[in-house]
Formats: C-alpha cells, sequence, structure tokens
C-alpha cells in the first residue's frame, strides 16, 4: 500500500487553489499544473494592481483639479502651491470631487489660493 503524504491537508490546498482560479478559461482552471501557475500569476497581478489603482486615482483626480482650474484662469501648481500658501488641508480627492459636484465651493477655495499667492508675492 502506498504511503500517504500530507492527506486532507493537501486536499484542502488544492481545493483553496483551485478556488482561486475558478472561472478561468479551458485548463487554467481544471490541469493542476496550469492552475498552480494561473493562481501565482492571478495573485501577482492583484498585488500589483492593488498600488497601481491608488496611482491611478491619484493622475485621475488631478487631471479632474487641473481642468477645473484651467476654466478658473489659473494654474494646477500655482493652485496648489496657493493652497499650502493659505494653509489649507484638502487633499485632491475632496478637490476632485468639489470640482465636479460643488462649483460654487470649489471658485471659493480659488479665490483663497488667489488671495494667498498674491499676499505672499
Amino acid at each position: 500500500m502506498s504511503r500517504a503524504r500530507k492527506g486532507a491537508a493537501r486536499r484542502q490546498a488544492k481545493k483553496h487553489i483551485f478556488s482561486i482560479v475558478k472561472g478561468f478559461r479551458g485548463p487554467r482552471s481544471k490541469n493542476w499544473r496550469m492552475v498552480q501557475e494561473a493562481a501565482v500569476r492571478a495573485q501577482v497581478g492583484a498585488t500589483r494592481d492593488r498600488r497601481r489603482k491608488k496611482r491611478d486615482f491619484r493622475g485621475l483626480w488631478i487631471t479632474r483639479i487641473s481642468a477645473a482650474c484651467e476654466q478658473r484662469e489659473i494654474r494646477y501648481s500655482r493652485f496648489i502651491f496657493g493652497l499650502k500658501m493659505a494653509q489649507v488641508s484638502l487633499n485632491r480627492k475632496v478637490l476632485s470631487e468639489m470640482a465636479i459636484h460643488d462649483p460654487e465651493g470649489f471658485d471659493q477655495v480659488v479665490e483663497v489660493a488667489k488671495k494667498a499667492l498674491e499676499s505672499a508675492a
């Protein structure tokens, strides 16, 4: 009789890996060797893209703020510098949402930044 190696633990580990690749096409969801590789690659992508998502959203917010600043005749970099001079601590996510959903409030923030720039000059 052959010797059992790992027994239930091996079966549980395989079930876990198969659950990761559930929904993958072809042998990437059925063939054990391909399943192992697919699971590793999927987790590598997931880890990388969790970091990437933060980067992408910051870029989106900056683009939105820059477009809103352009309509109000101030450059994005001068706007952010003016906010720092005025000690306004609104992050880019909030500024982006203000530019879209509360243009009047964003106008007031722009005015605060412009006044801070004028007083510094």
